[in-house]
């Protein structure tokens, strides 16, 4: 608060440097409140990190509950000729993959255009219809028409047959005595080989022909030819599909490979060992959160914290609880090789666990995932942090309290400051009325001393 440079000039009195100590005096009532708000927010953000490391687990949580994790496959492939990638369709087994010839793109060039020096000069001088032909043997194939303008330059066509959806990619050819239209099918496989092309619809500029001695070159595309377990297989594409179901193959180069389809335990192991450690990470949140050090008398910011023992409380209660199994299935974590420990963590028995994913993943999937979102360990887990993270859930509900009350306490604070300002107002009005009365009172006391000096001088002089 600014102070008012007037006051103390009729008195004479530090009026302002009071009014200052006054302010600073009144302001402290303000201390507690602002404590108590950094203390909430302080609170606040526990509690954002704690819902982080919440989200953490549930995350986790929410792999093991999908039901399709547990029939995952995966490929391994010994050599270099094949690549493969496996989905849900397939079927585990082994297949042996010989790769003959691996699919190749047509490609055709044209004679050498004579009477042209430079690939900007006109080549026809009457434009129309450039056919494109996709035929091969005899066959009958197909033709894709390109619009050609008249005095299109070697250039021109080349960007006109590019600009179209043509099937092919077009580019100009030097070959050392001239130059040539040499165009590649952008699709590999002998039915999407380019073959030819119709000028016929187009009239050539004066002088210019085609090479009756450098003539077109033509090479066909060829299908990737391979078998698989001994079935010999054709294949437009070098990626091939259907050929073992479920399973698509990426031929790479010519040779032998195999391909094992197997059930994908190390995804399912991935999920397992996350789950463990997010638990393990929430319970170290946690600890932090409500540490205690009475060497350094510090103390975490949620140490005593009933949401923090609710969310513990409920928690353990679902890993202990376990679920309800069939005959032969797993009820309880311990049965799948994971125990709680002493200090509240997780730990896993590696070779139980792997037995288990080995052997066992339809009792693994009922016991996680279950038959319904929340019937498996795994689904009340995530639907239990759900509910702890709601509106009206422990977490939730401290979040929403929290907030609350750093709410109420700004209000408080600035009905605080108004009530500062009234009174600080009303010692300015005080001392101003004080600093007035006494220069009043100075200035009678200066007249009567004036009034006294003047009698004492008259009675001098009787």
């Amino acid at each position: 608060m600014a102070s008012i440079s007037s006051l103390g000039i009729g008195s004479g009195l530090d009026l302002n440097g009071l009014l200052d100590q006054l302010n600073e005096a009144e302001r402290g009532k303000l201390a507690p409140i602002e404590r108590q708000i950094e203390t909430q927010q302080v609170k606040i953000s526990a509690y954002g990190e704690l819902q982080g490391a919440l989200s953490g687990f549930q995350s986790a949580a929410n792999a093991l509950n999908d039901a399709s994790l547990y029939q995952s496959l995966s490929t391994s492939v010994s050599g270099e000729a094949v690549s493969a990638a496996a989905t849900a369709d397939a079927s585990v087994g082994s297949y042996v993959v010989d790769v003959e010839t691996l699919a190749s793109a047509g490609s055709y060039a044209t004679a050498r255009l004579e009477g042209i020096e430079s690939i900007d000069e006109p080549v026809v001088s009457s434009g129309g219809e450039l056919n494109l032909e996709f035929t091969h043997a005899g066959e009958e194939g197909t033709s894709v028409p390109v619009s050609i303008a008249d005095n299109a330059s070697l250039a021109d066509i080349r960007d006109a047959i590019n600009a179209e959806d043509a099937g092919v990619t077009a580019s100009i050819v030097n070959d050392g005595d001239g130059h040539r239209l040499a165009l590649m099918s952008t699709e590999t496989g002998r039915e999407a080989s380019i073959t030819g092309m119709d000028w016929s619809d187009l009239t050539k500029a004066d002088g210019v022909s085609f090479s009756e001695t450098a003539k077109a070159v033509d090479v066909v595309g060829e299908n990737a030819l391979l078998n698989v377990n001994g079935i010999a297989i054709s294949s437009a594409t070098n990626q091939v599909e259907g050929a073992i179901e479920g399973v698509t193959l990426n031929l790479n180069q010519e040779g032998t490979s195999t391909v094992a389809v197997e059930q994908d335990a190390r995804a399912v192991r991935e999920a397992v060992v996350g789950f463990v450690e997010g638990f393990n990470a929430l319970k170290g949140t946690i600890n932090e959160l409500t540490a205690f050090d009475g060497d350094a008398e510090s103390a975490g910011e949620l140490l005593g914290d009933s949401a923090v023992r609710s969310i513990e409380g409920r928690l353990r209660s679902v890993l202990s609880g376990g679920v309800a199994a069939g005959e032969g299935g797993f009820s309880m974590l311990n049965d799948i090789g994971i125990s709680l420990k002493l200090d509240g963590t997780l730990e896993i028995d590696q070779d139980r666990l792997d037995s288990v994913i080995a052997n066992d993943q339809d009792k693994l999937s009922d016991f996680f995932a279950g038959d319904s979102a929340t019937g498996g360990l795994a689904g009340q887990v995530s639907e239990t942090v759900t509910q702890l993270s709601g509106t009206h859930g422990a977490l939730g509900g401290a979040i929403s309290g929290a907030e609350s009350r750093i709410e109420s306490l700004n209000e408080r604070y600035l009905r605080m400051e108004q009530s500062i300002e009234a009174t600080l107002t009303r010692y300015r009005t005080q001392f101003g009325q004080l600093d007035g009365m006494i220069a009043q009172m100075n200035q009678t006391s200066d007249y009567l001393m004036q009034q006294f000096d003047m009698m004492n001088a008259q009675l001098g002089r009787d």
